[in-house]
């Protein structure tokens, strides 16, 4: 029989696993790191048979040096092991009384896709109230499909300064910038969320625009008499073919340089003159040759519905032209005179 005072601290180690019994001392094994493993079987094999009041003694013992903290700071580690396996990051934090880092702020969304999708028109008028350097920062932050389209739309004088200042530019700081994207968001964003009536006014004039000429003055006058708002912004989207005597001879260059003389000849049937003298001034001689000479053969057998489709293709591509920025559409004022 083993007397407790001969035993050593592995021994006595056993001698718990064994009287703890098997489940209890499965789930505590597998908690050991390995030489401390190998110590517990040599120990378990050199143990001999144990008495009840030794076997109390033991635990007694055991207890006694758990209370103190004895051999706890060499399983720190494993203990660590079993705190993380067992609870959540969290949960640990609170454990050991980390505190948790502050979330961080990631503010307000960015800015500028927003601004992408505003009508250049309505961008144009907020940088004209602003200094050329605040619009050439923003105008910097563009793309440069929608910057030209915005630079376009502003007066010329402050263009050109705000395209120098551009060319110039140097590092912005990004406190200024922040300064810049509250302002748009604030008055540019929140005005077009509440007010901007442009995606209302393209749907209205793409319908417009599949009208004859006379119909469709004749609804803008109603419009007009019942106090449709925006009636100037919708009218600066409208152009039929009629129109086209309004346009500069450079746009109208710009316009027919890209049309085939087969659309121009069937658009042409039984037009006005002055409208037939605009389109033909327009193009090349030796086309304008072959135009009239078709022309003077009559109209006799050409189908009018198919005159029409020929002027409205026309006019929807010197829309397309103007909304990419070839040339501008006759103002509203022009367009009346």
């Amino acid at each position: 029989m083993s007397s407790v005072v001969e035993m050593t601290r592995a021994q006595k180690a056993a001698a718990i696993l064994v009287a703890m019994g098997k489940p209890s001392a499965s789930k505590l094994l597998k908690f050991f790191k390995q030489e401390e493993l190998k110590a517990l079987v040599e120990g378990a094999r050199l143990l001999r048979t144990i008495s009840q009041a030794d076997l109390e003694k033991i635990v007694a013992e055991f207890e006694a040096e758990f209370a103190e903290g004895a051999g706890l700071m060499d399983s720190s580690d494993q203990m660590d092991t079993i705190l993380n396996e067992t609870l959540s990051p969290e949960e640990m934090n609170a454990l050991m009384g980390v505190e948790q880092p502050a979330t961080e702020d990631k503010g307000p969304p960015p800015v500028w896709p927003d601004v992408e999708k505003a009508d250049p028109v309505r961008i144009a008028g907020f940088l004209s109230e602003e200094h050329p350097q605040t619009a050439a920062l923003v105008l910097s932050k563009l793309s440069p499909g929608t910057a030209a389209n915005v630079l376009l739309a502003i007066d010329k004088d402050a263009r050109n300064e705000i395209v120098k200042r551009m060319m110039s530019m140097a590092a912005i700081p990004e406190v200024a910038t922040g300064i810049i994207e509250d302002q748009l968001r604030s008055r540019l964003l929140a005005e077009s969320a509440t007010r901007d009536t442009s995606a209302g006014q393209i749907r209205v004039a793409s319908v417009l625009n599949e009208l004859d000429k006379e119909k469709l003055d004749e609804l803008m006058q109603d419009l007009e008499a019942a106090g449709a708002p925006d009636m100037d912004a919708l009218r600066s989207r409208l152009f039929a073919f009629e129109d086209i005597v309004h346009l500069t001879q450079k746009a109208r260059v710009a316009l027919f340089d890209s049309i085939s003389s087969e659309l121009v000849t069937l658009a042409l049937r039984d037009a006005p003159p002055a409208l037939t003298e605009a389109v033909l001034s327009s193009i090349g001689a030796r086309a304008r040759r072959m135009i009239e000479s078709e022309l003077g053969q009559g109209s006799d057998g050409i189908n009018g519905a198919d005159i029409t489709r020929a002027r409205k293709a026309i006019a929807a591509n010197a829309i397309r032209m103007a909304r990419d920025g070839a040339f501008e559409l006759p103002s509203t004022e022009s367009a009346a005179a």
